[in-house]
């Protein structure tokens, strides 16, 4: 291996084509492992922008061939959680041994998946607290502040170097835990946008969708107070604090609180994409690790479980457009059964 390794990103979609093309332009070697109709738009050239009028085009080698792996010094799985397992297995039949995995995929537990699945591989967790748009076959937009956190390795080092001031930057750390959870309390939000049917920013600037994220993230704080972890600040703002500043009326939180996080006026949520496209979505791996939280703790979760319990309904062909003060009805004050 020379001291910049080969790099395989497999699935290749939003998060794929944009962290994977954006390393490409920087010398990074860089292969793209995806769908067929990827590859054909990559063949074009993926075009890359972001939020600070950031623009490059990039031509990395894209690939339906999970083969590839076999030569890659680091594999980096941006497939749905959903995915995961289908993904394990072509890792495993694919890549060496001694081939390190970075999952930089939603959720806390997708490491530990990957763990039980491929036994004696170095497992690295990373996570993406950015939002990637599609504009187009190929085109690949970053709508909302943050850069990529990983675990140490050396391997991750020439990214590092590499990325740094790119929209695709790395950063690595000693724990990665904290930061697990400081995103997933922010992709909580994942599947109140998905039930409004609206853009992020469109979303959050009703005072009542934001009450419903506000309740879901003081539940999932209580529940971490108890089990001892702290999540980390990955957005604009401590943990803690987000849930007060999202009940503030719409007059005070207009100004502020979009332009903290950068929200682009294109963004979604990937869940809504999901809904989009027809695709299961990760629900159980956001707020249904909370209600897992809660099981483990002997506690309840009734927020979350009642934002899971309305995503599958959604998933099953039920209501994808409520309004704020239905959803907040719905949720903060559910019928008695």
């Amino acid at each position: 291996m020379t001291d910049t390794p080969k790099i395989a990103v497999l699935g290749a979609g939003a998060i794929g084509c944009f962290v994977g093309g954006t390393w490409a332009t920087t010398g990074l070697d860089v292969v793209l492992i995806g769908r067929a109709r990827r590859a054909e738009e990559a063949a074009k050239g993926l075009h890359l922008t972001d939020y600070d009028d950031w623009e490059h085009t990039s031509f990395p080698p894209f690939t339906t061939d999970p083969s590839v792996m076999h030569d890659a010094d680091l594999i980096v799985l941006t497939v749905k959680s959903t995915g995961t397992e289908a993904a394990a297995a072509q890792i495993g039949g694919h890549a060496r041994a001694e081939t390190p995995v970075l999952s930089l995929q939603n959720g806390v537990s997708n490491p530990d998946v990957l763990r039980r699945l491929l036994p004696g591989r170095t497992i690295l967790h990373g996570t993406v607290p950015f939002n990637v748009v599609s504009e187009g076959p190929g085109r690949w937009h970053k709508a909302t502040l943050g850069h990529i956190f990983a675990d140490r390795h050396p391997l991750l080092h020439a990214i590092h170097h590499e990325a740094v001031g790119t929209p695709a930057e790395l950063e690595e750390v000693d724990d990665m835990e904290p930061i697990a959870w400081g995103k997933l309390l922010l992709n909580l939000n994942n599947a109140v946008n998905a039930l409004s049917g609206l853009t992020l920013r469109e979303e959050l600037s009703q005072r009542p969708y934001r009450r419903v994220l506000a309740a879901a993230m003081r539940e999932t704080l209580e529940l971490l107070q108890v089990a001892g972890i702290r999540p980390a600040k990955v957005g604009a703002m401590a943990p803690n604090l987000v849930p007060t500043f999202l009940s503030l009326p719409d007059v005070i939180f207009r100004p502020v609180g979009l332009r903290l996080q950068k929200i682009d006026p294109k963004a979604r949520s990937s869940m809504a994409d999901d809904f989009a496209e027809g695709r299961p979505s990760e629900i159980d791996m956001l707020n249904g690790e909370v209600v897992r939280l809660a099981q483990r703790l002997g506690r309840e979760a009734p927020v979350n479980a009642r934002l899971v319990e309305l995503v599958r309904d959604a998933e099953a062909g039920g209501r994808r457009d409520w309004p704020a003060r239905d959803l907040a009805s719905a949720v903060l004050d559910p019928p008695k059964e």
